[in-house]
């Protein structure tokens, strides 16, 4: 059978594909600006011929129809990540939450876990040999497709086509529903003062050739805003948004002295605007890995002066770090925070959390005697390594509890200074 007559075999509309699921069934769904658009607004209009079918995934963006209140007869929320459209429905329990480090997500799957029914996915068109890119999501996408007994998957011919360990054949698609529509875009966050001033404290971090692991939001986009001087910088980072397309062009970014996929910018998902899929389609410096490999703690230690940077919440003077809740209400999930936190650390790299001081517009400290009741603890205090906030940055790894409080004060805002030195004093 020819390619274009098997995938022509395949075709067929979204309300018929969402008929292969099952009620009870375990649906995992792509990832991030990866997600089947169409399939997922089919399912929430037939919402009455389903009960209790599972839906599995990490961040996604979108209104997701499927968690509005009254649906939860029908669709119950996994998330292995609490994204924005997801945190009222685990606030009010009609979802669940399911702690995992981002490169262990695969596993759940292979090892029957989370045994995964079917896999709902977005892709591009396929090429000539009919191989179609899981686009701007490799991530656990790619491994799902592989564990599922039945894979649903939008073929969408806005989708761009990005190489690496990124393709899947027609043949494993069981059904191809054809799509054509903008990916959802994420614009850039906005920099201010304080973003500023941290991102020049990270940058001051950054030696030239280094590979850096950096997020999307304001204070990753003002790091790479503060990198304009540097040198040969590599890319290897769960996810990379516009500002490396700014530093690419600036020739910042080559990759020139990476030890691992030399001059090739690695990542397991993208996320940005039109300009970042324009710039990553048939970009063959551009490659997408599944998670297991590129957040991989041992994989990301090859990398040369590897650099990991990421946000946090709060931070205790013992120097544990909240990332993902405040207090017991889940808000987001740890992600690849501590696989970057510790890669970096295993290949004598560094790993530096970035924050303002404050929150709550000046009136609450980050920086905290002790974290919020029920908190959980991200990155820990055996693993943390620099502390970055406007005011400055903490070197506190092998340093002793009263070392590391007197670092993090320093670096403190200075309205919220007495209140942690008076609990410095009754410590030390």
């Amino acid at each position: 059978m020819s390619v274009n007559v098997d995938y022509q075999s395949r075709l067929t509309t979204a309300q018929e594909a969402i008929k292969l699921i099952k009620s009870g069934n375990r649906v995992v769904v792509g990832h991030a600006a990866g997600i089947p658009n169409l399939v997922l607004e089919a399912l929430a209009d037939h919402c009455q011929d389903y009960e209790n079918v599972e839906m599995v995934h990490m961040f996604t963006l979108g209104a997701m129809r499927y968690m509005n209140p009254g649906m939860e007869k029908h669709f119950r929320h996994n998330a292995l990540f609490v994204g924005g459209n997801a945190r009222k429905a685990v606030e009010e329990k009609r979802a669940d939450f399911t702690p995992v480090f981002f490169h262990e997500v695969p596993r759940l799957f292979r090892e029957g876990v989370l045994p995964v029914d079917v896999a709902l996915v977005q892709v591009s068109r396929p090429n000539a040999e009919g191989y179609c890119s899981y686009g701007v999501s490799c991530d656990y996408s790619k491994p799902a497709v592989e564990c599922a007994k039945v894979v649903i998957a939008e073929a969408n011919d806005q989708m761009p086509f990005i190489g690496g360990d990124n393709l899947v054949h027609v043949s494993k698609l069981t059904k191809i529903v054809e799509v054509s529509y903008p990916l959802f875009e994420l614009p850039k966050g906005q920099i201010g003062d304080i973003e500023k001033a941290i991102g020049a404290n990270c940058a001051s971090l950054i030696p030239d050739g280094a590979t850096l692991q950096l997020g999307i939001g304001s204070i990753p986009d003002a790091v790479l805003l503060s990198l304009k001087h540097k040198k040969d910088l590599g890319i290897h980072t769960e996810m990379f948004s516009d500002g490396i397309v700014e530093l690419v062009e600036a020739g910042v970014i080559t990759g020139a002295k990476k030890a691992l996929h030399k001059g090739k910018m690695i990542a397991t998902f993208l996320m940005g605007t039109r300009r970042l899929y324009d710039f990553a389609n048939n970009n063959p410096n551009v490659e997408l890995y599944p998670c297991d490999y590129v957040n991989d703690p041992t994989v990301i230690a090859k990398n040369s002066d590897m650099i990991s940077i990421n946000s946090c919440l709060e931070v205790d003077l013992m120097g544990q770090v909240v990332s993902e809740s405040i207090g017991l209400r889940q808000y987001s999930g740890v992600g690849g925070q501590v696989d970057y936190v510790r890669g970096a650390r295993m290949g004598h790299g560094k790993s530096v959390m970035a924050m303002p001081a404050t929150a709550a517009k000046g009136t609450v400290s980050r920086i905290v005697p002790f974290l919020a009741q029920g908190a959980a603890v991200t990155t820990s205090r055996n693993d943390v390594d620099y502390v970055v906030t406007e005011f400055g940055v903490a070197a506190l790894w092998g340093k002793s509890l009263r070392e590391r409080a007197k670092a993090l004060i320093a670096i403190a805002h200075p309205d919220f200074r007495p209140m942690l030195e008076e609990e410095f004093a009754k410590r030390f």
